[in-house]
Protein backbone atom coordinates (compact mmCIF):
# COMPACT_ATOMS: atom_id res chain seq x y z
CA UNK A 1 0.00 0.00 0.00
CA UNK A 2 2.92 2.26 -0.10
CA UNK A 3 3.33 5.23 2.72
CA UNK A 4 1.69 4.30 5.56
CA UNK A 5 1.70 8.36 6.41
CA UNK A 6 -1.22 9.69 6.91
CA UNK A 7 -3.20 6.22 7.78
CA UNK A 8 -4.91 5.08 10.81
CA UNK A 9 -6.00 2.23 9.66
CA UNK A 10 -4.74 0.18 6.25
CA UNK A 11 -5.60 -3.01 4.86
CA UNK A 12 -4.42 -5.21 1.73
CA UNK A 13 -5.71 -8.17 0.53
CA UNK A 14 -6.60 -8.73 3.87
CA UNK A 15 -9.08 -11.95 4.32
CA UNK A 16 -10.27 -14.63 7.21
CA UNK A 17 -11.55 -17.80 5.42
CA UNK A 18 -13.67 -19.55 8.05
CA UNK A 19 -15.03 -21.67 5.08
CA UNK A 20 -18.53 -22.25 3.62
CA UNK A 21 -18.53 -18.47 2.30
CA UNK A 22 -17.86 -17.54 6.03
CA UNK A 23 -15.19 -14.90 6.70
CA UNK A 24 -13.95 -11.98 5.37
CA UNK A 25 -12.02 -11.68 1.61
CA UNK A 26 -9.79 -8.95 -0.18
CA UNK A 27 -10.46 -6.42 1.93
CA UNK A 28 -8.66 -3.25 1.10
CA UNK A 29 -9.18 -0.08 3.49
CA UNK A 30 -7.30 3.08 3.59
CA UNK A 31 -8.87 5.51 6.76
CA UNK A 32 -7.31 8.46 6.86
CA UNK A 33 -6.45 9.88 10.13
CA UNK A 34 -8.65 12.41 11.80
CA UNK A 35 -12.23 10.35 10.05
CA UNK A 36 -14.97 8.88 11.49
CA UNK A 37 -15.62 5.79 9.24
CA UNK A 38 -18.40 4.05 9.92
CA UNK A 39 -18.13 -0.22 8.79
CA UNK A 40 -21.86 -0.66 7.74
CA UNK A 41 -23.00 -4.17 6.72
CA UNK A 42 -25.72 -6.73 7.82
CA UNK A 43 -25.84 -8.69 10.91
CA UNK A 44 -22.51 -11.62 10.09
CA UNK A 45 -21.20 -9.44 6.84
CA UNK A 46 -17.69 -9.71 8.61
CA UNK A 47 -17.83 -6.54 10.41
CA UNK A 48 -16.80 -8.42 14.09
CA UNK A 49 -14.19 -10.20 12.40
CA UNK A 50 -12.46 -7.53 10.25
CA UNK A 51 -12.35 -5.77 14.20
CA UNK A 52 -10.47 -8.63 15.76
CA UNK A 53 -7.79 -9.06 13.21
CA UNK A 54 -7.22 -5.32 13.56
CA UNK A 55 -6.93 -5.93 17.02
CA UNK A 56 -4.29 -8.81 16.88
CA UNK A 57 -7.22 -10.91 18.44
CA UNK A 58 -7.26 -13.33 15.31
CA UNK A 59 -4.99 -14.18 12.71
CA UNK A 60 -5.59 -13.12 9.10
CA UNK A 61 -6.27 -16.31 6.39
CA UNK A 62 -3.47 -13.98 4.03
CA UNK A 63 -2.95 -10.01 4.00
CA UNK A 64 -1.76 -7.33 5.93
CA UNK A 65 -3.49 -4.40 8.59
CA UNK A 66 -1.27 -2.11 9.62
CA UNK A 67 -2.96 0.45 12.67
CA UNK A 68 -0.53 4.43 12.23
CA UNK A 69 2.11 2.06 10.55
CA UNK A 70 2.07 -0.75 12.89
CA UNK A 71 1.58 -4.44 11.82
CA UNK A 72 -1.73 -5.45 13.53
CA UNK A 73 -0.31 -8.84 14.41
CA UNK A 74 3.04 -8.64 15.15
CA UNK A 75 3.17 -5.25 16.83
CA UNK A 76 -0.17 -6.22 18.61
CA UNK A 77 1.03 -4.69 22.17
CA UNK A 78 1.76 -1.17 20.70
CA UNK A 79 -1.28 -1.28 18.33
CA UNK A 80 -3.26 -1.46 21.72
CA UNK A 81 -1.78 1.46 23.45
CA UNK A 82 -2.88 3.69 20.73
CA UNK A 83 -6.59 2.24 20.75
CA UNK A 84 -9.74 2.69 22.42
CA UNK A 85 -11.41 -0.87 21.72
CA UNK A 86 -15.21 -1.29 22.58
CA UNK A 87 -16.30 -5.23 21.82
CA UNK A 88 -19.40 -6.38 20.46
CA UNK A 89 -19.81 -7.86 23.73
CA UNK A 90 -18.25 -7.34 27.12
CA UNK A 91 -16.22 -10.04 29.05
CA UNK A 92 -18.79 -11.17 31.83
CA UNK A 93 -16.54 -9.29 35.20
CA UNK A 94 -19.12 -10.65 37.69
CA UNK A 95 -18.56 -9.37 40.94
CA UNK A 96 -16.47 -6.60 39.53
CA UNK A 97 -17.53 -2.62 40.78
CA UNK A 98 -17.49 -0.35 37.68
CA UNK A 99 -15.25 1.31 39.38
CA UNK A 100 -12.72 -1.49 40.07
CA UNK A 101 -13.19 -2.80 36.41
CA UNK A 102 -12.06 0.94 35.28
CA UNK A 103 -8.86 1.21 37.71
CA UNK A 104 -8.07 -2.18 36.47
CA UNK A 105 -7.77 -1.41 32.36
CA UNK A 106 -6.22 1.97 33.85
CA UNK A 107 -3.68 0.46 35.68
CA UNK A 108 -2.73 -1.57 32.45
CA UNK A 109 -2.11 1.47 30.47
CA UNK A 110 0.20 2.55 33.29
CA UNK A 111 -2.20 6.10 34.37
CA UNK A 112 -5.75 7.20 35.04
CA UNK A 113 -7.54 10.03 34.53
CA UNK A 114 -10.17 10.33 37.30
CA UNK A 115 -11.58 13.38 36.06
CA UNK A 116 -12.16 12.29 32.54
CA UNK A 117 -13.76 9.27 33.77
CA UNK A 118 -16.34 10.75 36.48
CA UNK A 119 -17.09 12.94 33.79
CA UNK A 120 -18.11 10.21 30.98
CA UNK A 121 -19.65 8.53 33.60
CA UNK A 122 -21.81 11.24 34.69
CA UNK A 123 -23.02 12.35 31.11
CA UNK A 124 -24.14 9.08 30.89
CA UNK A 125 -26.10 8.72 34.20
CA UNK A 126 -23.51 5.16 35.03
CA UNK A 127 -23.24 4.06 38.68
CA UNK A 128 -19.52 3.17 39.17
CA UNK A 129 -20.23 1.56 42.73
CA UNK A 130 -22.80 -1.04 41.20
CA UNK A 131 -21.29 -4.51 40.23
CA UNK A 132 -20.80 -5.88 36.90
CA UNK A 133 -23.40 -8.44 37.01
CA UNK A 134 -26.04 -6.38 38.45
CA UNK A 135 -26.22 -4.11 35.44
CA UNK A 136 -28.50 -3.85 32.89
CA UNK A 137 -27.56 -4.40 28.76
CA UNK A 138 -27.55 -0.49 28.84
CA UNK A 139 -25.04 -0.29 31.61
CA UNK A 140 -22.65 -2.69 30.49
CA UNK A 141 -22.27 -0.59 26.98
CA UNK A 142 -22.02 2.64 28.95
CA UNK A 143 -19.12 1.40 30.88
CA UNK A 144 -17.73 -0.34 27.21
CA UNK A 145 -17.85 3.17 25.98
CA UNK A 146 -16.61 5.01 29.41
CA UNK A 147 -13.38 2.25 29.03
CA UNK A 148 -12.71 3.00 24.70
CA UNK A 149 -12.84 6.65 25.55
CA UNK A 150 -11.25 7.25 28.66
CA UNK A 151 -7.74 7.58 27.65
CA UNK A 152 -8.30 9.80 25.02
CA UNK A 153 -6.65 7.21 22.18
CA UNK A 154 -5.65 8.70 18.95
CA UNK A 155 -7.87 6.26 17.34
CA UNK A 156 -11.14 4.53 18.50
CA UNK A 157 -12.42 1.25 17.39
CA UNK A 158 -16.07 0.57 18.30
CA UNK A 159 -18.12 -2.30 17.14
CA UNK A 160 -21.91 -1.88 17.12
CA UNK A 161 -21.17 0.94 19.80
CA UNK A 162 -24.90 1.83 20.51
CA UNK A 163 -26.34 -1.21 21.25
CA UNK A 164 -28.72 -1.66 24.36
CA UNK A 165 -28.41 2.35 24.63
CA UNK A 166 -32.29 4.52 24.65
CA UNK A 167 -31.97 6.94 22.51
CA UNK A 168 -30.66 10.23 24.84
CA UNK A 169 -27.68 8.05 25.48
CA UNK A 170 -26.97 7.40 21.44
CA UNK A 171 -27.13 11.15 21.32
CA UNK A 172 -24.79 11.62 24.34
CA UNK A 173 -22.47 8.73 22.09
CA UNK A 174 -22.78 10.82 18.90
CA UNK A 175 -21.59 14.19 20.51
CA UNK A 176 -18.43 11.83 22.37
CA UNK A 177 -17.38 10.95 18.82
CA UNK A 178 -17.74 14.46 17.72
CA UNK A 179 -15.74 15.52 20.26
CA UNK A 180 -13.25 12.80 19.89
CA UNK A 181 -12.40 13.94 16.33
CA UNK A 182 -12.47 17.87 16.68
CA UNK A 183 -9.38 16.61 19.30
CA UNK A 184 -7.68 15.15 16.25
CA UNK A 185 -8.92 11.38 16.87
CA UNK A 186 -9.66 8.77 14.02
CA UNK A 187 -12.92 6.74 14.91
CA UNK A 188 -13.89 3.70 12.78
CA UNK A 189 -16.67 2.15 13.84
CA UNK A 190 -19.28 -1.10 12.74
CA UNK A 191 -23.34 -0.65 12.51
CA UNK A 192 -25.63 -2.83 10.63
CA UNK A 193 -28.28 0.63 11.13
CA UNK A 194 -27.86 3.17 8.07
CA UNK A 195 -29.30 6.06 9.89
CA UNK A 196 -27.28 5.83 13.33
CA UNK A 197 -23.61 6.78 10.48
CA UNK A 198 -25.52 9.04 9.35
CA UNK A 199 -24.96 10.93 12.42
CA UNK A 200 -21.40 11.08 13.18
CA UNK A 201 -19.63 9.86 9.81
CA UNK A 202 -17.51 11.71 7.01
CA UNK A 203 -17.27 7.96 5.09
CA UNK A 204 -18.73 4.37 5.03
CA UNK A 205 -17.58 1.27 3.89
CA UNK A 206 -20.46 -1.37 3.08
CA UNK A 207 -19.35 -4.83 3.59
CA UNK A 208 -21.78 -7.79 2.37
CA UNK A 209 -21.38 -11.72 2.53
CA UNK A 210 -16.97 -10.41 3.36
CA UNK A 211 -16.49 -8.47 1.06
CA UNK A 212 -16.19 -4.52 0.93
CA UNK A 213 -18.63 -3.58 -2.09
CA UNK A 214 -18.40 0.45 -1.61
CA UNK A 215 -17.02 3.22 -0.40
CA UNK A 216 -18.32 6.87 -0.20
CA UNK A 217 -18.70 9.73 1.65
CA UNK A 218 -22.09 9.86 3.32
CA UNK A 219 -23.60 11.84 1.12
CA UNK A 220 -23.20 9.47 -2.14
CA UNK A 221 -25.75 6.87 -0.17
CA UNK A 222 -28.74 8.74 -1.46
CA UNK A 223 -29.51 5.27 -3.63
CA UNK A 224 -29.71 2.92 -0.58
CA UNK A 225 -31.94 5.07 1.15
CA UNK A 226 -35.12 3.15 1.94
CA UNK A 227 -38.17 3.66 3.97
CA UNK A 228 -41.18 1.80 4.15
CA UNK A 229 -44.22 4.46 4.12
CA UNK A 230 -47.79 4.49 4.80
CA UNK A 231 -50.10 7.11 4.56
CA UNK A 232 -54.14 6.88 5.61
CA UNK A 233 -55.72 9.60 3.90
CA UNK A 234 -59.44 11.07 4.60
CA UNK A 235 -60.09 11.18 1.17
CA UNK A 236 -59.13 10.17 -2.73
CA UNK A 237 -55.52 8.64 -2.48
CA UNK A 238 -53.46 11.21 -4.97
CA UNK A 239 -52.43 7.48 -6.79
CA UNK A 240 -51.11 8.81 -10.17
CA UNK A 241 -49.08 11.28 -8.18
CA UNK A 242 -47.54 9.03 -5.81
CA UNK A 243 -46.88 6.80 -8.81
CA UNK A 244 -44.99 9.57 -10.56
CA UNK A 245 -43.01 10.78 -7.37
CA UNK A 246 -39.18 10.14 -7.52
CA UNK A 247 -37.92 7.21 -5.58
CA UNK A 248 -41.76 6.16 -4.90
CA UNK A 249 -41.97 2.11 -5.19
CA UNK A 250 -44.07 -0.76 -4.86
CA UNK A 251 -47.43 1.16 -4.16
CA UNK A 252 -49.97 -0.87 -2.81
CA UNK A 253 -53.23 0.75 -1.93
CA UNK A 254 -56.73 -0.83 0.03
CA UNK A 255 -59.38 1.51 0.97
CA UNK A 256 -57.85 4.58 2.40
CA UNK A 257 -54.79 3.20 3.15
CA UNK A 258 -51.11 3.68 0.78
CA UNK A 259 -47.78 1.72 1.09
CA UNK A 260 -44.89 2.24 -0.57
CA UNK A 261 -41.17 2.42 -0.50
CA UNK A 262 -39.82 5.70 -0.53
CA UNK A 263 -36.24 5.23 -2.02
CA UNK A 264 -33.98 8.77 -1.35
CA UNK A 265 -35.37 12.09 0.07
CA UNK A 266 -38.91 12.37 0.94
CA UNK A 267 -39.79 15.94 -1.18
CA UNK A 268 -41.38 14.26 -3.83
CA UNK A 269 -43.57 12.00 -1.87
CA UNK A 270 -44.48 15.39 0.37
CA UNK A 271 -45.23 17.33 -2.75
CA UNK A 272 -47.56 14.76 -4.37
CA UNK A 273 -49.76 14.60 -1.34
CA UNK A 274 -49.90 18.63 -0.49
CA UNK A 275 -53.64 19.37 -0.21
CA UNK A 276 -54.28 16.31 0.61
CA UNK A 277 -56.31 15.12 3.95
CA UNK A 278 -53.86 12.84 5.63
CA UNK A 279 -55.05 11.42 8.50
CA UNK A 280 -52.22 9.29 9.24
CA UNK A 281 -48.54 9.17 8.35
CA UNK A 282 -45.94 6.82 9.49
CA UNK A 283 -42.76 5.66 8.23
CA UNK A 284 -39.72 3.41 9.50
CA UNK A 285 -35.87 2.06 8.49
CA UNK A 286 -36.09 -0.82 7.00
CA UNK A 287 -32.81 -3.04 8.48
CA UNK A 288 -30.04 -2.81 6.30
CA UNK A 289 -30.13 -6.74 4.79
CA UNK A 290 -33.75 -5.91 3.71
CA UNK A 291 -32.14 -2.91 2.20
CA UNK A 292 -29.51 -4.85 0.13
CA UNK A 293 -32.23 -7.54 -0.67
CA UNK A 294 -34.63 -4.57 -2.25
CA UNK A 295 -31.63 -3.24 -3.97
CA UNK A 296 -30.20 -6.35 -5.36
CA UNK A 297 -32.55 -9.36 -5.97
CA UNK A 298 -30.00 -11.54 -7.65
CA UNK A 299 -27.84 -13.52 -4.42
CA UNK A 300 -26.17 -15.06 -6.93
CA UNK A 301 -24.82 -11.46 -8.17
CA UNK A 302 -20.99 -11.07 -7.86
CA UNK A 303 -19.15 -8.53 -6.01
CA UNK A 304 -17.87 -7.13 -9.91
CA UNK A 305 -21.30 -6.73 -11.23
CA UNK A 306 -22.61 -4.86 -8.69
CA UNK A 307 -23.38 -1.32 -9.74
CA UNK A 308 -21.70 0.74 -7.24
CA UNK A 309 -18.78 -1.49 -7.09
CA UNK A 310 -15.94 0.93 -5.65
CA UNK A 311 -12.42 0.38 -4.75
CA UNK A 312 -11.40 0.92 -0.83
CA UNK A 313 -9.04 4.39 -2.25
Amino acid sequence: MGDSAGFAIETEGLAKDYGGGHGVFDLNLAIADGTVFGFLGPNGAGKTTTIRILMGMIRPTVGRARIFGLDCRHDSAAVKRKVGYLPGELAQLGGLRGSEVVGYIGSLRGSLDRVRVREIAERFDLDLHRRFREYSRGNKQKLGILLAFMHRPALLILDEPTGGLDPLNQQEFYKLVVEAKGDGATVFLSSHILSEVEHVCDRVGIIRRGRLIRVAEMDELHDIRLHRVTIVFGGEPPLEALRAAAGVENLEQKDGRVTFTQRGSFEPMMLAVAGSRILDLSSHEPSLEEVFLASYHDPSTSVGELPFTNPAE
